[in-house]
């Protein structure tokens, strides 16, 4: 439950903490006093559009927090929900306290907070729709849409039926995403079997070449090695002459015998001193290199061959792939990823009959299945309509609409092309005011002052399957009065016995009934400070009352109406 809300300049309001406790809380005040900014700074710590419009003017920022009291399975699911932000709750005294804030700045910026950490405004959404429920006029308006009234339904109809929702809901989106595929390759599949038709083609040129990675390059220094075949003899070999001599030859300058030669001296002169000795390994190990690199050189000049007929199949070879690179490259690596590609999608043309089979044969499956959720979910509303429509008629009777019926319709499509993430029905709420009159759709037959008792009778009976800890009504009491508001009173009274309640009135008759009664005045100067936030008891809840009675302050008349009212309230209270 929300224990306290705290306000700065927001609004009217310069600075008010509004204290709320168990049962029925009233907030009670002239017209413009503040009740209003009261239920608004709530709305943004339950995560509202912030508008700079709602800062005092003169001020820098508004600010407003909310500390909330929280039962061990609200708790587990705040903390569930804080997780990913980092906030966190608190323990105080023994019990777990969650703290939310909201700041307004003058210039338009807005930041939420909970658990003492900065989070998306989206977050105080999260929270709070496990902690509280709002109801204004403006949701009196959503009663008469139909969605709406499908899901006040579907709460009534309990937890059972809601895990039906949620496992119709991932059937019928697993049918809808199968319909999609089956229509995609169905819709494209002469599209595409035209364009595995140019690919085939495509992919036949490249397999009757059937190229290598990196071809290309080995065979253009294949082709320069043909087109300079003398060049390359000539060069190589007179390296090769240099180092070991030509054949036939009695160069007697070659690196070889001059290495030769240096070797016998050094190996003389190691004979007369061993410290030569390394040296003469050195020799050895340089005349062992000569002799590779001679060898090498001669492999290399002998395989060597000016062919003009290989040049002839290496410069054709390069032309072939140079006109695959052209259609399909830049590069012959690119032709290569496109030959795999484009098999890859013939595969899939080519397999497309047998995928349409399979994706056929899911959607049916699938589509049966669609239509067991679905029926049950109907079966379970039809259930559910027939108490729902009894008990929110008694409650309306017990609101002085004594002849008033409600009806709920549960009109069940048959195709499945027509069925939603909400199953296959529409829910139609009807109003028959009284006897001998027919029944309306409530968009039609009802008043505002009878759409208000009808969202009380609702909230009434939902009370007991509703896990939302506190309900706050926001003149939920507009157009009634007399002994309609004396009834509106208990409703209400009724309620808090489960949950917090928090009401907004101007009427005494539901005042009457509370168990504690807050009082927003303002200041000779148009401010609501702390001071103007007052729990009245005793003489001055009464004078309140007289106030909200008769706007006379001191009648006798009022005061006797007034003790009366709290009477009947106590009463009704044991």
């Amino acid at each position: 439950m929300i224990r306290e809300l705290r306000i700065r300049a927001l609004g009217v309001i310069d600075e008010a903490v509004v204290p709320f406790s168990p049962g029925l809380t009233v907030l009670s005040g002239e017209t413009g006093a503040g009740k209003t900014m009261v239920l608004t700074g709530l709305g943004l710590l339950m995560g509202d559009k912030a508008d700079a419009a709602m800062v005092r003017t003169g001020a820098e920022r508004a600010d407003i927090d909310g500390e909330w009291g929280l039962a061990a399975g609200e708790t587990e699911e705040v903390r569930a929900l804080l997780e990913d932000s980092g906030a966190r709750v608190e323990l105080e005294a023994g019990d777990t306290v969650l703290l939310l804030g909201r700041t307004v700045a003058a210039e338009g910026r807005s930041r939420a907070f909970a658990g003492g950490r900065s989070v998306p405004a989206s977050t105080l959404t999260d929270l709070t729709d496990h902690l509280i429920a709002v109801h204004g006029q403006s949701d009196q308006l959503l009663l008469r849409d139909a969605r709406r009234q499908r899901d006040l339904l579907d709460r009534f109809a309990g937890a059972g039926h809601a895990a039906r929702l949620a496992a119709f809901r991932e059937v019928f989106e697993e049918w809808r995403q199968a319909r999609r595929q089956l229509d995609e390759l169905t819709i494209h599949r002469h599209e595409r079997e035209r364009e595995a038709t140019l690919l085939r083609h495509g992919i036949d040129e490249i397999a009757a070449v059937a190229p290598e990675s990196g071809e290309d390059e080995a065979l253009k220094a294949q082709a320069t090695v043909l087109a300079h075949a003398t060049d390359l003899v000539a060069e190589a070999g007179g390296a090769h002459d240099l180092i070991a001599g030509g054949d036939g030859t009695a160069e007697p300058d070659n690196v070889a015998s001059l290495l030769s030669r240096a070797r016998r001296s050094v190996g003389r002169a190691a004979a007369l001193d061993t410290s030569l000795e390394p040296i003469v390994g050195r020799l050895d190990e340089a005349i062992q290199g000569v002799d590779e690199l001679a060898r090498e050189l001669g492999d290399y000049v002998r395989s060597v061959e000016a062919d003009p007929r290989m040049q002839s199949v290496v410069e054709e070879r390069r032309q072939v792939l140079s006109g695959l690179k052209r259609k399909y490259g830049p590069g012959l690596d690119d032709v290569l990823e496109w030959w795999a590609a484009a098999e890859r999608t013939v595969g899939e043309v080519d397999g497309t009959q047998a995928r349409i089979d399979e994706l056929t044969k899911a959607c049916s499956d699938l589509g049966d299945r669609v239509v067991e959720h679905a029926a049950a979910i109907s079966e379970g509303r039809r259930v559910a309509a027939l108490r729902f429509e009894a008990d929110v008629t008694s409650e309306l009777h017990a609101l002085a609409m004594s002849d008033a019926e409600l009806g709920v319709v549960v009109e069940t499509a048959d195709d499945p092309e027509q069925f939603t993430g909400d199953g296959a029905d529409a829910i139609v709420m009807l109003l028959r005011p009284h006897q001998g009159s027919d029944f309306r759709p409530l968009g039609r037959g009802a008043s505002g002052g009878e759409l208000s008792r009808i969202m009380l009778a609702i909230e009434v009976v939902l009370a007991g399957v509703n896990s939302v800890p506190t309900f706050v009504f926001d003149e939920v009491d507009a157009g009634i009065g007399g002994k309609v508001a004396v009834e509106v009173g208990r409703r209400l009274a009724r309620l808090s016995r489960t949950a917090q309640v928090i009401v907004v009135t101007h009427l005494p008759q539901v005042a009457a009934f509370a168990d504690h009664h807050v009082v927003v005045t303002k200041d000779g100067d148009g401010r609501v400070t702390s001071a103007s936030v007052t729990v009245v008891e005793g003489a001055d809840r009464v004078s309140e009352l007289v106030r909200m009675l008769s706007g006379l302050e001191g009648s006798a008349s009022g005061a006797e109406h007034a003790s009366e009212l709290l009477a009947l309230a106590e009463r009704d209270r044991a």
